[in-house]
């Protein structure tokens, strides 16, 4: 597993196509959120990058690049729904009415267990709404969970 963050101006996946790795787009304001899940990601010894930006504008930013550059788009994106510039609702419907991304599968990961989130989210067009676990071992297992429902699921399903 690599992982990585990306800065508003350097983008992974530039005018590559590598049809071997798996990419997951994690889209996190808190650093200490995103090495938490890198952590995990490694501990869980699974074979898939993330590429990590600090909030919506770099996301659609990446999203753009990778589309416009005929890089490999990501297989899931992991989506935080309260950072500054553009929420993870606004960045998700902006996926969801985006022609040639609109497939890729969308998971909101927040701290918020509040039912309005909830339904904003799945309004919105979320594959899955987690709420991100207290503990790192519950983060490991959930991270091995996204990893056999979403990422593996879809390489059976791409065969």
């Amino acid at each position: 597993m690599n992982d990585r963050r990306v800065g508003p101006n350097e983008f992974a996946g530039h005018g590559e196509k590598d049809e071997t790795v798996v990419t997951v787009l994690h889209v996190d304001d808190d650093p200490n959120d995103t090495a938490l899940l890198q952590a995990a990601s490694r501990k869980a010894q699974l074979d898939f990058q993330i590429v990590n930006v600090e909030d919506g504008e770099q996301a659609v930013a990446y999203l753009n690049r990778v589309e416009n550059t005929g890089g490999t788009l990501p297989s899931l994106v992991l989506l935080d729904l309260k950072m500054p510039r553009a929420t993870g609702v606004e960045i998700l419907s902006w996926i969801r009415n985006h022609p040639n991304l609109n497939r890729i599968p969308v998971i909101v990961l927040s701290g918020s267990e509040l039912q309005e989130d909830i339904r904003r989210a799945y309004d919105a067009g979320a594959n899955s709404y987690l709420v991100k676990p207290l503990g790192f071992e519950a983060l490991v297992e959930m991270i091995r969970s996204i990893d056999t429902q979403w990422l593996a699921a879809r390489d059976r399903t791409s065969v």
